[in-house]
């Protein structure tokens, strides 16, 4: 898979583990698992869709898996697709797609939006005024899809949008918080997208990158009903102490919101829902079960923790630094050669100024944990190929991490008081760099006792 893993004196397994976990993502063969055609009869996930009795097809969606799962439903829809725009992160394009001339590729910024993401984002609204009651919207949502379309809501400019997400992914907050606020400044999320496709069918294939795969909080929501309200975004951010950092704009609005003086998001129970249709077709939970097999085929003992891993990266990294050692010594109900599988995702606290990620900070903070276990390997990945800021999806730990990092002067606890793993583990050449897989299922997280 990378540089990092050849090294590795088993990384050939390794990194086929890594790779069946990838495949199983993969977001074109998700697609044609759900969504199939035979002639003038469209199926999918079990429902039929006569298209001889639809005037036109509208491709939409956003996400880092946004170029495969395009190519796969163009395919499937083939002559019958009217026009679409798919909105996917920098450097997620393919130049040389095979796309049809009515459907358009846009890249944007991620994690914060930028104003190509909103000039998009205008565009498919825009698109969705012409859809009618004959009309189906077919949307493609995958992680990224949050920052990726954005649409503000009046009065709330791109730029305090930008500064309260901001504020938000270093607050803390989990993805469900973050999501609940933005989907109250925003004006596609919360099931704004299905309103503005209505009175259009629209059906939603989901690639998940949320724990528990709530469609209502997966890219913040944008053909599900919405159980939050103005109210709890509001406590959020006052949870977090956020609320006075805030740009004034937003406050307003959120106040405003409370009062009742402005519309909630797509609530349970709306008549519009019965028009959409919302599937999950695929999952970081498929992702770890298919490490399982692989790892267990290639002779480990093999067992997932979980496909829900939630918490503090540091203090995360720390028990499986702890699972590490029960390993070592024999603690553990499995034997050599074992492999530990964990999914989900952890976050960051940030404290610091320093450069990384929620998987790079979680290998840094087992580092310690790991001191002097023989062969042992601690292995994180962001299954969407890079994470935050960085261009590294993850670090490999060993038992001889710490002291290889003391013979260059580098302190572990130093790097993480900074929140700086990138800096430590670029100093050991230990980052994972696949590039951009084109999915995104949340992480995973491999622990070896070879």
């Amino acid at each position: 898979m990378t540089h990092t893993l050849r090294m590795l004196p088993d990384g050939e397994r390794v990194g086929q583990i890594l790779e069946a976990a990838l495949h199983a993502a993969d977001p074109t063969a998700a697609v044609f698992r759900f969504l199939s055609r035979d002639g003038t009869q469209l199926t999918a996930g079990g429902q039929t869709y006569d298209l001889a009795h639809t005037r036109r097809v509208y491709l939409v969606g956003a996400g880092k898996a946004g170029v495969p799962m395009a190519q796969a439903a163009a395919q499937i829809l083939g002559d019958c697709l009217t026009d679409g725009i798919v909105i996917v992160k920098d450097g997620y394009g393919l130049n040389d797609a095979n796309f049809p001339g009515q459907l358009k590729i846009i890249e944007a910024g991620h994690p914060l939006p930028d104003e190509r993401g909103t000039a998009a984002t205008r565009e498919i609204l825009s698109l969705l005024t012409q859809a009618g009651e004959h009309d189906l919207v077919i949307c493609l949502l995958s992680g990224g899809a949050s920052a990726l379309l954005t649409a503000p809501a009046a009065g709330i400019t791109l730029s305090d949008f930008q500064q309260t997400v901001s504020l938000l992914l270093r607050s803390g907050a989990d993805i469900g918080e973050i999501n609940s606020v933005r989907k109250h400044l925003d004006t596609v999320k919360g099931g704004g997208l299905a309103r503005a496709a209505a009175p259009a069918r629209v059906i939603s294939f989901i690639l998940s990158d949320v724990v528990g795969d709530p469609v209502d909080i997966i890219a913040s929501g944008p053909t599900a009903a919405d159980h939050t309200s103005f109210d709890q975004a509001l406590a959020i951010l006052q949870k977090y102490r956020l609320a006075e950092q805030i740009p004034p704009a937003v406050l307003a609005h959120l106040q405003r919101g409370t009062a009742g003086s402005l519309p909630e998001t797509l609530k349970p129970g709306d008549p519009l829902l019965e028009r959409v249709q919302n599937l999950i077709i695929g999952s970081n939970e498929i992702a770890a079960r298919a490490a399982a097999e692989a790892a267990a085929a290639l002779g480990f003992n093999t067992r997932v923790l979980t496909s829900t891993l939630q918490g503090e990266a540091r203090l995360v990294g720390r028990l499986l630094g702890a699972a590490a050692r029960d390993l070592a010594s024999g603690h553990s109900a499995l034997r050599r050669p074992a492999c530990l599988i964990a999914g989900g995702e952890t976050t960051v606290t940030v404290r610091g100024g320093g450069m990384g990620g929620r998987n790079q900070e979680l290998a840094l903070a087992a580092v310690e944990e790991m001191e002097g276990l023989p062969n042992m390997l601690l292995v994180t990945l962001a299954t969407d190929g890079g994470e935050g800021l960085t261009d590294a999806a993850g670090a490999v730990v060993s038992g001889e991490t710490l002291k290889r990092a003391r013979a260059l002067g580098l302190s572990p606890a130093d790097y993480l008081t900074r929140n700086d793993a990138y800096p430590f583990f670029a100093g050991l050449g230990d980052l994972l760099k696949p590039g951009p897989t084109r999915t995104n299922v949340n992480d995973l997280v491999l622990l070896f006792a070879f």
